[in-house]
This record gives structure tokens, C-alpha cells and sequence, in this order.
């Protein structure tokens, strides 16, 4: 089972959507970001706060999700 350090998820944040590092941007948004920009050095110019391992974790996390893998977040209370 992998873990995401990358993501988490907070209740008062994003309505507890799974978003990256703490920030307010989910991981659904970095996926269509993604989808967007297929060059990712383009992608990361236009969003600075983001970081590869975040991109690379986003897909991760969507992968695991589509086989309805348990995952382990980082839950914020």
C-alpha cells in the first residue's frame, strides 16, 4: 500500500477534497492542470507553488483511486 505524504486532506479546507501539501489547490484541479499543460516545466512556470513530486503524487493518487485502492493521507484535524 503507498502512502501520500504530498496530500491532504483537511474538513475546513476545499470541503476535506484531497488537496496538495495543505494548500488550497486539489488534487482533481492539478489532474486537469495537467491535462492542460502536458508539458510540465510549462505547467510549473505558470504555477510556481507546485512542485514535480506534487505532479508525480497527483497521478499516484488517481491511479490508486481508480482501483479503489485504501489509501493513507495525511488527515489534519
Amino acid at each position: 500500500m503507498l502512502g501520500f505524504d504530498r496530500i491532504t486532506v483537511e474538513a475546513d479546507k476545499c470541503a476535506g477534497k484531497p488537496c496538495i501539501r495543505g494548500m488550497r489547490i486539489t488534487v482533481r484541479r492539478v489532474l486537469e492542470l495537467m491535462a492542460i499543460h502536458p508539458d510540465r516545466a510549462e505547467l510549473i512556470r505558470e504555477y510556481p507553488f507546485l512542485e514535480n513530486e506534487d505532479l508525480d503524487e497527483a497521478l499516484r493518487f488517481a491511479a490508486a483511486s481508480v482501483d479503489d485502492e485504501v489509501t493513507l493521507l495525511n488527515r489534519v484535524m
